[in-house]
């Protein structure tokens, strides 16, 4: 293929792979952060965007997101067609290569989600929601931002996903707790496995290197300068947030650590490409006190159950990262000496992005609400949606699980209905226990 750099599309294909490592990663900061009743199921719903984004993605969202829009267009890659034999505009690198960069964006935006939610949605209204949002929220951001549309016409700049990704999800992610209503024992919500939330922090860190590096889309010195940015923004805000929590809580701690680097991470991302290394040290050290202390006053005000934070880190995290990028852009900053105009255009482009997605996501719930049951019964969120939704447990055999079978010891099945739970007695567990090889969804 003409045009085709064989260094350029292997640093892209390598990008995929951090990029889309990056949802089991997710899975394990979010599986950490619950009940042990629910680990299960938290982390399968971000598993289960793995499947579902990725043919939402090849039957019509990369082909919506990136071609022309109009009476009939909108089409020319469904199926990733005419993609085989193409570099794609503007890069060194194959189309589908293109598309499979960008699908891998698409999962980990709608896994996001989930975070605001688990513990008490069912996971088929979950996996519906994500197909429908994938469709009608992320592709259309995506096109206006990324795809020639009339953000990126306005000037407005966003380097791996500020808006497109982190604006988007969060916001999406708190519009859909506040319908969908706390947790019926959100007062005993405890983190349930610290060493999983360090685990999946670190993995996310490390597949931010595609997440940011890749949006160079070549191995060039734009890609160095983003990874560097990066790097250093997670770890400013790492310190920056563990520093808080020393000062007003009295010991930093580990979830502390990790929501810090995380939120430096999307702080940096809109922004990765166009500031300086020391740019990203402000942009990480600001963007964690804005997260820290939106997640403290949401919380404190108490209005909406966001379980795991997902808004004050994606949203707010995002959001900051735009406004920053308007100050701190070695081009068109304010501090630069720049009359400003990239911050007014990055101020419109993300605020539209927090009204849009929650307009939309308040659409699609109250339709899904109309056919279907979105939250699991009363019973079974107090016992746990693990055993009830998956027929599961996450830690194997003991005195509220089965004995080993061909599954393994490690992942217990039973019928639902004979399933023991946390409220039974271990001699009532151990009379009804009775593994199968089938499973019914909530």
């Amino acid at each position: 293929m003409e045009g085709l750099n064989n260094g350029d599309t292997a640093w892209m294909a390598m990008s995929c792979a951090l990029v889309l490592f990056m949802t089991p990663g997710l899975a394990f900061f979010y599986g950490g952060l619950v009940r042990d009743s629910n680990i299960v199921n938290t982390m399968m719903m971000s598993i289960i965007s793995m499947g579902l984004t990725t043919i939402t993605w090849l039957i019509f969202g990369f082909s919506w997101s990136f071609d022309e829009w109009g009476a009939g267009k909108g089409f020319t890659y469904v199926g990733f067609r005419h993609l085989q034999d193409k570099v794609w505009p503007d890069t060194t690198m194959p189309g589908l290569t293109f598309a499979i960069f960008q699908m891998t964006f698409a999962i980990i935006a709608a896994a996001i989600i989930s975070g605001a939610v688990v513990e008490r949605i069912r996971f088929s209204a979950y996996a519906m929601f994500i197909v429908v949002w994938v469709l009608a929220v992320y592709v259309p951001l995506c096109h206006w931002i990324w795809g020639g549309g009339w953000i990126a016409e306005m000037g407005a700049k966003d380097f791996a996903g500020g808006t497109v990704v982190h604006i988007s999800s969060g916001t999406s992610a708190f519009a859909l707790a506040s319908l969908l209503g706390e947790r019926k024992h959100r007062a005993e919500s405890f983190p349930s496995n610290l060493p999983f939330v360090i685990l999946g922090g670190g993995i996310l860190w490390l597949g931010w290197t595609g997440f940011n590096g890749g949006s160079a889309f070549a191995a060039n010195g734009d890609c160095a300068l983003a990874v560097a940015t990066t790097y250093i923004a997670a770890a400013a805000a790492m310190i920056m947030w563990v520093t808080v929590e020393r000062i007003l809580d009295g010991a930093p701690t580990s979830i502390g650590a990790m929501s810090g680097a995380v939120a430096g991470l999307v702080n940096i991302t809109p922004c990765a490409g166009f500031v300086e290394p020391l740019g990203a040290l402000g942009v990480g050290a600001i963007g964690a006190l804005c997260c820290i202390f939106a997640a403290r006053g949401l919380k404190k005000l108490n209005l909406v159950d966001d379980s795991l934070d997902c808004f004050s880190l994606h949203g707010v995290g995002g959001f900051a990262g735009a406004i920053l990028g308007g100050f701190f852009d070695t081009g068109d900053g304010l501090i630069y000496g720049n009359d400003g105009m990239l911050l007014v255009k990055n101020l419109a482009g993300a605020a539209f992005g927090v009204v849009y997605s929650a307009a939309v996501t308040a659409v699609i719930f109250f339709l899904m609400r109309l056919v279907m049951r979105m939250r699991v019964s009363e019973e079974q969120e107090l016992e746990g949606v693990d055993l009830h939704c998956h027929s599961e447990v996450a830690y194997g055999k003991n005195e509220n699980s089965g004995k080993p079978n061909a599954f393994g010891e490690h992942s217990q099945r039973f019928r639902p209905e004979e399933a023991p739970t946390l409220l039974t007695s271990t001699a009532a567990a151990a009379a009804s226990e009775k593994p199968t090889a089938t499973a019914t969804e909530v």
